[in-house]
C-alpha cells in the first residue's frame, strides 16, 4: 500500500485550507479519519502511525497544530454512512478515507469538506471522482488500480 502517497495528499489537502479559515478560528484544524476496520486492530494501527509520521513531516503534529477524530467503523459497514454525517456535522478541515466503502461514505455526507481516499477500485466507477485526469469535485486520492491489475492478469493467465 503506498501510504507515504496517501498520506502526503492528505497533507496537502490540509495546505489548501484558507489561511483565513485559520486565523477565525481559535482552535486547531481538525483531521477526520473514517475507517471501516477498528483502531485496535494491529494492521490499522500501523496506518495510524504511518498517517501521523507523515503529517509529521509535512510540519502537523497532532495535539500541537492538528488533531485528528477518529471514527472506526469495526467492520460494521452499515455504520459508515452516520459516522461520515458525524464528521461532516464537526466541520473537520478534510476527511481521510482509507477503504473504497469508507471513501463513499464521506462523499455521500458532504460536497464541501475536501475528502482524500486510497481505493483500490476505480473511483470513477464508485462514484468519488468524475474522472482520474480532472476529479472536479471536493474527492481526490489513490487509486491503486488493483482491479484493473487483476483483470489483465486473468486475461493473461
Amino acid at each position: 500500500m503506498r501510504r507515504r502517497e496517501f498520506i502526503g495528499i492528505t497533507g496537502g489537502a490540509l495546505a489548501w485550507w484558507p489561511r483565513a479559515a485559520r486565523a477565525q478560528q481559535a482552535s486547531i484544524p481538525v483531521i477526520g479519519w473514517l475507517a471501516t476496520g477498528s483502531g485496535h486492530d494491529p494492521i490499522w494501527a500501523s496506518y495510524v502511525t504511518a498517517f501521523e509520521a507523515g503529517l509529521k513531516e509535512t510540519g502537523y503534529v497532532e495535539g500541537q497544530n492538528v488533531a485528528i477524530d477518529f471514527r472506526w467503523a469495526e467492520d460494521q459497514y452499515d455504520q459508515l454512512p452516520a459516522l461520515a454525517k458525524e464528521l461532516a456535522h464537526k466541520q473537520v478541515a478534510v476527511i481521510a478515507a482509507g477503504a473504497p466503502p469508507a471513501a463513499v461514505a464521506a462523499k455521500a455526507a458532504t460536497d464541501n469538506i475536501p475528502i482524500v481516499f486510497i481505493v483500490g477500485n476505480n473511483p470513477v466507477k464508485l462514484g468519488l471522482v468524475a474522472s482520474l485526469s480532472h476529479p472536479d469535485e471536493n474527492a481526490t486520492g489513490i487509486n491503486l488500480t488493483l482491479d484493473e491489475v487483476e483483470a489483465k492478469a486473468w486475461a493473461i493467465a
